[in-house]
């Protein structure tokens, strides 16, 4: 019986569940303890697994999503349309033009003999044309269009993976941009106080009152719509929110004794603002994330819906659901971009709850005293 509560207390010690480990044993780091009580949550952690995944299969859609073939070999020499643009006449063809490698033209003189080529698994970019459909746009879905097609004979499987891929780029930008504009108004306003913090609050209740739709809509008739655009607009409102934790956070920590003694060693007020209050403040930042990064996937997508966002013909979730709309026969856009966008969101949801429950410390308090369950 000993024998056994030692291998159990052991195995409780190396997953971060008891808060004091094995007598000799070096103490887990808090950001170990954090990821472990992380990893427990399984749906959180199979969420993080599943997006990773697919953000990773996004980024690498020209190897399995393209109208190029992979490798071309023709008259006993290689060719990789991938990397370097190929006219006509490099594959029998008369026009000094690039190759369209979906003409049947073209696709013969790879099927001859000595001459192979090697097509990505679906054989359309994100704005290739499907000239050759034989039913009129949007088509459903087909072995050709394993999603069916936009109104303009776009293949919506392709927009789907490149317009996830925007999505997830434009939230990580824009995440980025307000959590060190949120992070910087935040510890300004909470480490110092008095003046400063009542300026700072009332200058943020003056700027969180300004219509932000109205003001897109009014730079969106001005200046050409664009990705660069919309992050500049929107980083200029995202941070808000975050700047209140940060300074209650602040506010908080700057009255600990290790504030004191750093203060008594001389240090300066930035340095004891961003290497010892700023660490011990980031819980709210981190659990943050994932929640800010789902809300700029929807601002996207909305704006996008609007006719806001960013101009065709680059791939947009919200673009596809106003063809959807546009188009209520053809089921198969909104069903599809619907099913991407919710699926994505709950992801990001799910690792939000999971981030939050992993960094509360009275939840793994409670864990610990119901004995690691």
């Amino acid at each position: 019986m000993n024998r056994a509560a030692s291998s159990e207390s052991s195995r409780r010690a190396a997953n971060g569940s008891d808060a004091q480990p094995l007598r000799g044993a070096a103490p887990v780091p808090p950001g170990r303890r954090v990821w472990l009580r992380f990893k427990r949550n399984r749906l959180g952690y199979w969420s993080l697994i599943v997006f990773i995944a697919a953000f990773v299969i996004s980024l690498a859609g020209p190897l399995w999503s393209n109208d190029k073939p992979l490798v071309v070999r023709y008259q006993g020499h290689v060719y990789f349309p991938l990397v370097k643009t190929y006219a006509e006449t490099t594959f029998g063809g008369d026009f000094p033009t690039p190759a369209d490698y979906l003409d049947p033209f073209v696709r013969d003189r790879f099927s001859a003999p000595g001459n192979f080529a090697i097509y990505p698994p679906n054989h359309y970019y994100y704005d290739t044309l499907n000239y050759f459909s034989k039913g009129s746009n949007p088509a459903p879905p087909s072995r050709e269009n394993w999603l069916g097609t936009d109104d303009r004979g776009r293949d919506v499987f392709a927009r789907l993976v490149y317009g996830f891929r925007v999505s997830v780029l434009f939230a990580l930008v824009l995440t980025l941009i307000g959590t060190v504009l949120g992070v910087v108004a935040g510890a300004v306003q909470g480490y110092f106080g008095g003046r400063i913090d009542i300026t700072g609050q009332r200058l943020i209740e003056i700027w969180s009152a300004l219509p932000e739709l109205y003001l897109l809509i009014i730079f969106a008739s001005i200046f050409e719509p664009s990705l660069i655009l919309l992050i500049i607009l929107l980083s200029l409102f995202g941070w808000i929110g975050l700047s209140d934790y940060v300074r209650a956070e602040f506010l908080r920590n700057r009255t600990q004794d290790y504030v004191r003694a750093a203060r008594a060693m001389g240090l300066s007020n930035w340095q004891i603002i961003w290497r010892h209050v700023l660490p011990n403040s980031l819980t709210p930042v981190i659990t943050f994330l994932p929640f800010r990064m789902s809300g700029a996937i929807l601002a996207l997508t909305s704006l996008d819906f609007l006719g806001l966002g960013v101009p065709s013909p680059t791939p947009s979730l919200g673009e596809l659901l106003a063809q959807g709309k546009a188009n209520l026969d053809a089921w198969w856009i909104s069903l599809s971009t619907f099913g991407v966008l919710v699926a994505t969101l709950l992801l990001l949801t799910f690792m939000g709850d999971a981030l939050r429950n992993a960094l509360d410390t009275r939840i793994a308090d409670a864990v610990k005293a119901g004995g690691g369950q």
